[in-house]
């Protein structure tokens, strides 16, 4: 087979285990004689609370460890995530609010976790949960995709996380102006949640020298490296392992908070630590997808070739940046903005908005699809107000076969 297909079979010889109910999901691997834990959230959007009493807690049945963010420290966990940041129009860097494991004294998305039970069974500690009371003082949700409204992070008082361009906007606007046509189009990309088949899930265990981390992910090696970080171990002391997984496509390819404190709860308690997401408990934390809003303009000769391109986004990056946000909307949207279409002179500008709302962060092509549902709704509107059959004007002006390896505006080479 060469190394990419054309319409050549490929034999799977994993099908029939899993067809036949001999998967070995998250839940099945777990180790025996784990310990349950459970993650008590928010049930607000946006609010403040005062340090939690677990006093209670921590003597009901069955519980043998209660956390709060306060308590982190003394299992030697490093509190807050990772992220990764693009650069605003003027150089700087976007916005970096501390992101903590668990909620220190404020919440900012239903769901948002502030303390963990663990229990020898799984219905001691959702009794030990529902029996934690935190008095949440409410403020103001911030929940429309754009500039104002009650500030989340310090670091962002207008909740503008980063306004990011690529281009020759100058350049692009003036070719608009002096256009024969100009279409303009706005372009709405709902949030979606992945809503995976199998929820998210993890089992830790320490034989004391030795971490041995399971969860149901998109790969090994960078939550290897975080784990060591985040619980300050040597990376040979630390192993990640994935059984089969139920369904990822992008939201299972980062960390979450609660990997780092069901490991640290198993290395503190000396006995494995299991954790299995609920489907609502998923639908409210795992990171969602798309949520931008676009206002394009195309601009064409009188002969109706595409000329020129801007693109102007407002994307909802929920209530912190997640792993990976900032790069997708910017950076991977970019590479193909252009499309399949001979079209030199494109501007992009966007604007990441903290909202009271979950993460967003990659699901199913990461920024890709979002630029070329821009593209290629506008497209669409353009043959609409031209006059022109949809195809023909986009056969118009496609790359053509004698430009090939042809360098895109702003980003890659087509081979």
């Amino acid at each position: 087979m060469e190394k990419f297909g054309k319409a050549q079979p490929v034999r799977r010889f994993e099908d029939r285990r899993f067809i036949t109910g001999a998967g070995q999901y998250i839940d099945d691997v777990a180790p025996e004689g784990a310990l349950h834990a459970i993650f008590v959230r928010s049930q607000v959007a946006h609010g403040t609370f005062d340090p939690l009493d677990l006093s209670e807690v921590r003597d009901m049945p069955g519980v043998k460890l209660a956390l709060a963010a306060e308590d982190l420290d003394a299992l030697g966990l490093k509190s807050d995530l990772d992220t990764t940041l693009v650069k605003n129009r003027d150089g700087s860097k976007g916005a970096k609010p501390r992101r903590p494991i668990l909620a220190e004294g404020k919440v900012r998305f239903v769901g948002d976790p502030f303390a963990m039970i663990v229990a020898e069974t799984l219905a001691e500690a959702k009794d030990a949960a529902e029996s934690l009371f935190a008095d949440i003082e409410d403020l103001t949700a911030k929940v429309d995709v754009g500039p104002g409204g009650e500030p989340l992070h310090a670091e962002a008082p207008d909740n503008v996380a980063f306004d990011w361009g690529k281009g020759d906007e100058d350049r692009v606007q003036a070719i608009i102006e002096s256009a024969a046509y100009v279409v303009r189009t706005h372009v709405v990309d709902n949030r979606v949640n992945p809503n995976s088949m199998e929820p998210r899930g993890c089992s830790a265990e320490w034989d004391g020298e030795r971490l041995h981390f399971a969860y149901g992910g998109q790969g090994v090696w960078g939550t290897r490296d975080q784990l060591a970080k985040r619980l300050r171990l040597d990376k040979a002391a630390v192993r990640v392992t994935t059984p089969d997984v139920g369904g990822g496509f992008g939201t299972k390819g980062m960390d979450y908070p609660e990997y780092f404190v069901v490991a640290a709860a198993a290395i503190k308690l000396g006995v494995p630590v299991r954790w299995l997401s609920e489907r609502t408990e998923a639908m409210l934390t795992d990171n969602a997808g798309r949520d931008l809003i676009s206002d394009t303009t195309l601009a064409f000769d009188v002969d109706h070739k595409l000329i020129a391109y801007h693109v102007d986004t407002i994307c909802n990056l929920g209530a912190y940046n997640s792993e990976y946000a900032q790069p997708i909307q910017t950076d991977l949207f970019l590479k193909v903005a252009s499309g399949v279409y001979d079209l030199q002179d494109i501007a992009l500008r966007c604007r990441g908005i903290y909202t009271n709302t979950t993460q967003v962060d990659a699901y199913r092509g990461a920024g890709r699809p979002e630029a070329m549902l821009a593209l290629e709704r506008s497209i669409d509107n353009a043959a609409r107000q031209l006059g022109r059959d949809p195809l023909d004007l986009r056969r118009q002006n496609f790359i053509k076969p004698h430009q090939f390896p042809y360098k895109t505006a702003l980003a890659e080479t087509y081979d």
